[in-house]
């Protein structure tokens, strides 16, 4: 029997939220995409493997989808938005902030301020503007959506805002996506 499986690490204070109360998000994840979860507490290590060897009738890209769904919660995601990639099209990119600027503590308070906002306000559009959820916890900025261009798009804006680009340049180029989305969608 050949094992396949992933270990994900989630930081400490999100291990409450992938089991959830009573259990009920842990249980959601295994029953809805046939994967045993093994979560250490004490470390944040989620072991996730296929509740049935390959081959029994289970779905392999489950355990992808498996591996992405924790990833997103431990990403700072609530379990609601997390379940958005049980659908085939659920699409979970992350941004490692320091891979853009180095990593010092005034840079990413800058930076996570400037994603954010004043109150909300740049992320809000974004999401808003791309049909995407987008998370800022600790040095990562995550993204979930169902569409490719959507995402590619708010992975554009994070980039350039991140790298320095004015935040007015950014909503200029969010709303020549919008116009180009609703053209897209219009001949579909």
């Amino acid at each position: 029997m050949e094992t396949n499986y992933f270990i994900v690490n989630i930081p400490q204070e999100r291990v409450g939220v992938l089991i959830g109360q009573k259990g009920m998000v842990k249980k959601t994840i295994e029953d809805r995409l046939g994967v045993r979860l093994e979560i250490d507490s004490q470390s944040g290590s989620v072991k996730i493997e296929l509740d049935k060897p390959i081959g029994e009738e289970v779905d392999p890209i489950a355990l992808f989808k498996a591996k992405d769904v924790v990833e997103a919660i431990g990403r700072g995601f609530s379990p609601e938005r997390a379940f958005r990639l049980f659908s085939e099209d659920g699409i979970l990119t992350i941004i490692h902030i320091d891979d853009y600027v180095k990593r010092t503590r005034n840079n990413l308070v800058r930076v996570r301020a400037r994603l954010i906002g004043q109150e909300g306000k740049t992320r809000r559009i974004i999401e808003e503007t791309t049909n995407t959820y987008i998370s800022i916890y600790g040095d990562t900025v995550a993204i979930i959506g169902e569409d490719e261009e959507d995402v590619k798009a708010a992975e554009e804006a994070i980039v350039s805002i991140i790298n320095g680009a004015p935040h007015n340049s950014v909503y200029r180029f969010l709303n020549n996506y919008a116009r180009s989305r609703k053209l897209r969608m219009v001949k579909k």
